[in-house]
């Protein structure tokens, strides 16, 4: 797989594979400020449906209507940004999961597993599942969004 690999355990061969390894952190990189712009808006997104639900109770005819207009666009809003938060992630997790592929594809071909590999691969893994415990509550966040939205005008109505 790495045609520079001379000797198991061989620190150069080691470096080799490392920074091989660590080319996609520009990807998850710029994934994780997605990440983060989805998460800001969506708190965004959230701050509008409580204002808009305050004056909900004491609306009625076309201002109730268009009220209801506006939280049904930012429920639409909410779900997006869940979409956008899951591609994300799955992006995320299917990079860190090219990486451990490649990782472990190198120390299988190399004889000697050292610390060093095995706090790398540790570190890969610990990058996925963060990613997708960050999916997880995301989505609570997103799914709560919409209930809030939900009880709102059913209280209203």
């Amino acid at each position: 797989m790495f045609p520079t690999m001379t000797a198991p355990g061989d620190p150069d061969s080691i470096a080799h594979i490392i920074q091989v390894a660590l080319a996609p952190a520009f990807l998850l990189s710029a994934l994780a400020t997605l990440l983060n712009v989805f998460s800001t808006r969506l708190g965004r997104v959230a701050d509008k449906v409580d204002a808009l639900s305050a004056t909900l109770p004491g609306a009625n005819g076309e201002a109730r209507a268009t009220l209801d207009r506006r939280l049904a666009y930012l429920r639409r809003r909410s779900l997006l940004l869940d979409l956008a938060v899951v591609l994300a992630s799955l992006g995320g997790v299917m990079t860190g999961a090219a990486v451990l592929t490649l990782f472990v594809g190198a120390l299988r071909e190399g004889s000697a597993a050292s610390v060093l590999f095995a706090c790398f691969g540790l570190a890969l893994i610990c990058t996925i599942l963060a990613i997708l415990a960050f999916l997880a509550e995301i989505l609570l966040a997103g799914r709560g969004v919409r209930l809030e939205v939900e009880r709102k005008q059913d209280r209203a109505g």
